[in-house]
């Protein structure tokens, strides 16, 4: 056998083993040791683009931010603000709203969405209560739920993703994590996971494990860093305690390609993400 059919084969198996586990043979072939591209979440500067929104994206541009995850679009007009993105490189690709607001006039919100440009419409509470007592029945009720706006993705021409918090790993109920049970009764083909590794890590969590786990589940991750101190705080990504190479490595080897960075509650928003985006494009995994 020559070098070169050698090598085919072992591709043609690669590939293989690629779509049978549930995510695409290329992710598999491509190899890197750094992210391509590096997104943000609008409401980490929402202070600076309700005062001056023009200027901000393009401040964040200039950090190398070429991806948003937001809500509604700034300015006078939608046309006004999908041109300013593209001018600035900055593609509007995610956003979403709560489970209790996705779930009336789903249909109109998923076309608002497709027009704004998004691939992706995001479940950031799947819960209908404050969630600090989640029992099984609960988590199946989301699990319904999240279904139903999977389908409705599917039908209107968009990705779903669901986001989730530390709630879903700290306590487990009679038939485990709410986690598991979300991740084993909602579809893999129309439900997706945006995993916010900050959370999984306050719940007790490991990122790395739950990727490992649901294999082909995942298409954007939360990147939020860890403080040191007991409360166990957010910092922005590379200030903190948070590993991120172990989790970008599994990720990326599963085809996720949106890495988003977030900080809750963040006053100076636009340092948070210079800072961000300095240690994320020199981080090697």
């Amino acid at each position: 056998m020559t070098t070169n059919r050698r090598q085919f084969l072992t591709t043609m198996g690669l590939a293989t083993a690629g779509f049978a586990s549930g995510f695409p043979a290329w992710a598999i072939e491509k190899k890197a040791d750094r992210l391509d591209k590096i997104g943000f979440i609008s409401g980490i500067v929402s202070n600076f683009m309700k005062e001056d929104w023009k200027g901000t994206l393009e401040k964040l541009a200039k950090q190398g931010y070429s991806e948003m995850e937001t809500g509604n679009f700034l300015g006078n007009s939608l046309a006004e603000y999908k041109a300013v993105c593209k001018s600035l490189g900055i593609n509007v690709f995610a956003g979403g709203s709560s489970m209790a607001d996705m779930l009336k006039d789903s249909d109109k919100k998923i076309a608002e969405a497709l027009e704004m440009g998004k691939k992706y419409w995001v479940c950031y509470w799947p819960w209908l209560t404050d969630a600090k007592n989640i029992t099984s029945d609960e988590a199946k009720t989301a699990a319904d739920n999240l279904n139903k706006l999977g389908a409705a993705c599917k039908k209107g021409g968009i990705k779903f993703c669901w986001h989730n918090h530390n709630w879903e790993f700290e306590k487990a109920t009679t038939e485990g994590l709410p986690f598991d049970i979300l991740m084993q009764n909602t579809d893999p083909k129309t439900v997706k996971t945006e995993l916010d590794i900050y959370w999984v890590h306050k719940g007790g969590g490991d990122p790395v494990e739950c990727l490992k786990k649901y294999p082909g589940r995942y298409e954007i991750l939360h990147v939020k860093d860890m403080d040191a101190t007991p409360e166990k705080s957010f910092a922005c990504p590379g200030a903190g305690i948070i590993d991120f190479r172990p989790v970008f490595r599994e990720a990326w080897d599963q085809g996720v390609r949106h890495y988003i960075v977030e900080r809750d509650n963040e006053q100076n928003g636009i340092e948070c993400l210079r800072g961000s985006a300095e240690y994320l494009k020199n981080v090697r995994f």
